[in-house]
């Protein structure tokens, strides 16, 4: 994006479109690949100042079970107590405490993340990929980013050691977010 962009015409409410958006993840394991993976359901909104992003706020409710890694076993594990408990924690929540505008396209999205019910807070700096209006009439909004986060600060704490030294499954996980949104109003 350029240096250019209107945003106080974004002013708006939004609602994430899950068909057309991603959030995923990305773990190292055994020390020598990463596995990759996502949540297929989710829903969120986003209350857009243009004007003064400061005044905006975003939540985003994920749904634990819905995790993918396109190995049912792995998924499975993933759900059980030792990593998501989803029977316990259903929800994983975003909600946001502090908008910043970093750059001409740049934002740092600070607020609670909440796994396995303990909250910590995290910042995502997201960038704007743009404004749309789709076939349909609908406004887009279009917005990336990644931030890294520890999964023993969420209790999630299960791994195994491998032979050759190191363990199975990174402490570090990569947090990805590609987000297209509809303006509500």
């Amino acid at each position: 994006m350029t240096a250019n962009v209107d945003y106080g015409q974004l002013t708006g409410t939004y609602t994430i479109d899950p068909s057309h958006s991603r959030i995923g993840f990305v773990a190292r394991h055994a020390m020598v690949t990463k596995v990759r993976g996502a949540f297929n359901e989710f829903e969120g909104t986003a209350k857009v100042n243009g004007e003064n992003p400061a005044d905006s706020s975003v939540e985003i409710v994920i749904k634990a079970a819905s995790i993918d890694t396109r190995n049912a076993d792995r998924d499975g594990h993933l759900r059980s107590n030792d990593f998501l408990a989803m029977d316990e924690y259903p929800e994983i929540t975003f909600k946001s405490t502090e908008i910043k505008q970093t750059g001409d396209d740049a934002f740092a999205v600070t607020g609670d993340l909440t796994v396995r019910g303990v909250a910590r807070q995290v910042t995502i700096p997201l960038t704007f990929e743009g404004q749309a209006t789709d076939p349909f009439g609908n406004v887009r909004v279009g917005f990336d980013g990644s931030t890294s986060i520890s999964r023993k600060d969420f209790g999630v704490t299960w791994n195994a050691a491998l032979e050759t030294g190191g363990v199975l499954v990174s402490d570090k996980i990569d947090l990805e977010f590609e987000i297209s949104a509809i303006k509500q109003n």
